[in-house]
């Protein structure tokens, strides 16, 4: 039913399916949908915090199944998802989202009319894309964006919304985790959407900014190695762990002359992703 590509971190690369992000997808959009109906919605408002998010991730699935069909350059995956922040941008005007932002050592910085138009696309697009930059390992690309929803659905008085999306994407990932799937550019896209979209609509922009840190980290690294040096970053397979000759992510920094099984990557990467969740709480509560 689904495509089976390689996993080139197990003995023999046996195929495993891929794309099962996309069942993520149809789930989401239901339940939100399902949220949506059940709080008897009053048709004049002019917008609602679970359709909202189910925009941004079917647009999500959409942009990661394209990219499945299509194999769609950067310089377009990296701009695509602005579309998305098209209905964020209109929610946060229509319910007068609070435009001011608190950073820790600087203070809160006001942007006005400028957070609309400037900050949430930015939001959008920066999250999206350094969400999808992080995977290659069984359960990477599937733990650690659980980990920053959960962060944001404790300080979330929305938590509701999230809560069987986040209960869908756990059984992705322990099926990930275990190597029976791969959620793909679906998968991966969506997820991205949810993080930043959820994150816009419950207003915790210092939450998600601590939170992400890792991922930033990461991108950084990898696109800094392909503008410098033309080349990605790789991991060698001696059919037992993993090792690096070269520092361009975070995975081929923690395997750098270290030699780790495959799930002692994930698990070390998704402790640090848990030490700067439970940092982004923190910061926005106190």
């Amino acid at each position: 039913m689904f495509p089976k590509v390689r996993d080139q971190h197990k003995v023999g690369q046996p195929l495993t399916p891929n794309g099962l992000g996309v069942l993520y997808v149809l789930f989401a959009t239901v339940y939100l949908f399902f949220i949506y109906f059940l709080n008897n919605p009053d048709v004049s408002a002019p917008t609602s915090a679970p359709l909202i998010l189910a925009a941004c991730i079917l647009f999500g699935g959409f942009m990661g199944l394209l990219d499945d069909w299509m194999d769609l350059k950067w310089r377009y995956k990296a701009f695509m998802p602005l579309i998305a922040a098209l209905p964020l941008i209109y929610f946060a005007r229509e319910t007068g989202a609070r435009t001011s932002i608190f950073l820790p050592f600087v203070g809160t910085i006001q942007f006005g009319s400028v957070y609309f138009y400037v900050i949430i696309p930015l939001i959008v697009m920066v999250v999206t894309n350094v969400v999808n930059q992080l995977g290659g390992l069984n359960g990477l690309e599937t733990i650690c964006p659980a980990i920053v929803i959960v962060g944001l659905m404790v300080l979330s008085p929305s938590w509701i919304l999230m809560a069987g999306p986040l209960l869908f994407w756990l059984i992705l990932a322990y099926f990930n985790f275990t190597g029976k799937i791969f959620v793909g550019n679906s998968g991966s896209f969506a997820i991205g959407l949810t993080i930043a979209s959820f994150a816009i609509v419950s207003d915790l922009k210092l939450s998600l900014l601590v939170s992400i840190i890792p991922y930033i980290f990461n991108a950084a690294l990898i696109l800094l190695t392909v503008f410098i040096t033309k080349k990605r970053a790789s991991m060698n397979f001696d059919g037992q762990k993993l090792c690096s000759d070269h520092r361009k992510s975070l995975a081929t920094l923690i395997t750098y002359h270290r030699p780790l099984i495959e799930r002692q990557v994930v698990i070390i990467i998704a402790g640090i992703f848990l030490l700067f969740m439970v940092l982004g709480i923190l910061g926005q509560r106190y």
